[in-house]
């Protein structure tokens, strides 16, 4: 049934398959994401800063770099239909929220610990932003104020809305997803997902399934629905970091400490192309309307092997650019 589809998919990324590098940062980039438009990608690094870059054809350029966070930046997130507006939870207890239009940050939301992991409501409303000790903390758009803190009893890792905005999920250190009525937050189901914890976890955009990344080194892929286990991807041998869907939710890029990223064809599990570094990559997130992969890995200066690159690449260009 869908054979053809993954053929003519291993045919396209043969002849797409060139990566290019940008230098953006002082230091490891933790995350990459892309605006709704897709005209912008952003970068969160070790070194405080975000930045900026804009795709024009198949170049992109550096735009605006962010300052103002006294930490790390360790995760970024853009407003699913406000292609200007970014945030960002950093090691200083503090969200930021970032207008591409303006040199600084519009709002600075003080929390009360060191962020590692935001996620913005696809209905623009809220931001929840997850502390090392496993608070987690919502935060009115409207009011740039917090609307409630909830402190959890397990390891808490990456957090989302379904598409919908009606569903909280939950990764946690028990291989388990929590998932809660929003906003009233009431527990409504665990998934048992993974012997392993649970590290990240990625809605699919046609809202037809989520995916979870583990430290079994597996993907497992859930019907949203029926919150059933469908399909396991098992090409790993390392924590799975960081996933991905495409803009049509065809294809799904898991990466971790394996020196390549994985391209699979979602509803089989196929294998769609791989693609090598040199390092452990810590962020992937594809283009929204094109097939264009964002990563950062944590690559070592090609001059100075103690210092970090600081590097962003993006793969899926003509190989022939």
């Amino acid at each position: 049934m869908y054979t053809e589809k993954i053929e003519e998919f291993q045919r396209y990324f043969k002849s797409h398959s060139e990566y290019k590098v940008y230098p953006g940062h002082s230091s490891k980039v933790h995350s990459v994401g892309w605006s709704c438009d897709g005209r912008r990608l952003a970068s969160g690094s070790f070194d405080k800063s975000v930045c900026i870059h804009v795709l024009q054809k198949d170049t992109i350029s550096k735009e605006i770099v962010f300052k103002g966070h006294g930490g790390s930046v360790d995760q970024l997130c853009w407003h699913q239909t406000n292609p200007n507006l970014l945030s960002t939870a950093s090691g200083d207890k503090t969200v930021r929220i970032w207008d591409t239009r303006q040199s600084k940050s519009v709002a600075v939301i003080p929390t009360k610990g060191e962020n590692i992991n935001i996620t913005w409501a696809p209905n623009g409303e809220t931001i929840a932003v997850g502390n090392k000790e496993d608070l987690v903390t919502f935060i009115d758009t409207k009011t740039n104020k917090i609307k409630t803190e909830e402190q959890y009893a397990f390891e808490v890792n990456e957090i989302s809305w379904n598409n919908t905005s009606d569903l909280f999920f939950l990764t946690n250190g028990q291989g388990c997803i929590h998932i809660l009525s929003y906003p009233d937050l009431e527990l409504q189901h665990i998934l048992n997902a993974h012997p392993g914890t649970c590290i990240c976890i990625e809605f699919d955009p046609t809202g037809k399934y989520f995916a979870t990344g583990s430290a079994d080194a597996l993907v497992s892929l859930w019907d949203i629905n029926e919150l059933a286990c469908k399909k396991v991807f098992t090409r790993m041998d390392w924590p799975v970091r960081t996933i991905s869907f495409s803009h049509d939710g065809q294809l799904l890029a898991s990466a971790s400490e394996d020196l390549i990223i994985d391209i699979g064809f979602t509803e089989t599990g196929d294998k769609i192309a791989d693609i090598s570094v040199d390092a452990a990559t810590f962020t992937v997130a594809w283009h929204p309307s094109q097939y264009l992969l964002a990563y950062a890995c944590d690559d070592k200066d090609t001059y100075d092997r103690k210092r970090d690159a600081g590097t962003l690449k993006v793969w899926g260009f003509p190989s022939d650019s």
